[in-house]
């Protein structure tokens, strides 16, 4: 992730700029100035309403005792599309309309919810672990996980060497120490 990350911030500036030169030799360098003026202007207008829109929607979510989370996820992606729509470059204004307009938003939230249970499942797949993948929880290699199978082909859970303290209500508190909490 770290390396996807790097080589997006060095990339991504790449780009840009090769953008900014292909259409500054077309059109000329006044006016490619004249046209990031114009999307930032018209970005930062549709950010205000949009973030408006989903304000007064998250409001009324709330008002009407129901969780808003198309709300909260639109509200996060209409912040990060007006980031984008901030830095100067066309090929992230394109990346941030996408996030704001409101008819390319739901494509954008279903890419996004893809994304995201896919990296859920990898983590878990690779944890060998629990996971919670919006409300099935999993376990190695995407199996249901039951809690006591973490990946073992018998089925038995793992040993672990520790200490059973009991109290007792109406004695001294006792200590078995040496055996594992399974029982061995």
């Amino acid at each position: 992730m770290r390396l996807l990350l790097f080589l997006a911030f060095l990339v991504v500036p790449v780009l840009e700029i090769w953008a900014l030169i292909q259409v500054g030799q077309v059109i000329g360098g006044p006016l490619t100035i004249a046209l990031l003026l114009a999307d930032s202007l018209l970005g930062a207008w549709v950010v205000r309403r949009e973030g408006r829109r989903a304000w007064q929607s998250l409001q009324s979510a709330l008002q009407g005792g129901r969780m808003p989370d198309r709300e909260l996820t639109d509200g996060a992606m209409i912040v990060a599309g007006g980031a984008l729509l901030l830095t100067p470059g066309f090929l992230t204004d394109v990346a941030g309309f996408l996030l704001v307009l409101p008819f390319t938003r739901p494509l954008m939230r279903r890419l996004g919810t893809w994304f995201f249970a896919r990296r859920i499942r990898t983590l878990a797949a690779r944890t060998g672990g629990p996971g919670l993948a919006f409300g099935a929880p999993f376990g190695p290699m995407g199996a249901p996980f039951d809690g006591a199978a973490r990946g073992r082909a018998d089925g038995r859970g793992p040993v672990i060497h520790g200490e059973v303290v009991r109290d007792e209500p109406d004695g001294p508190v006792s200590r078995d120490s040496g055996r594992d909490l399974t029982g061995r």
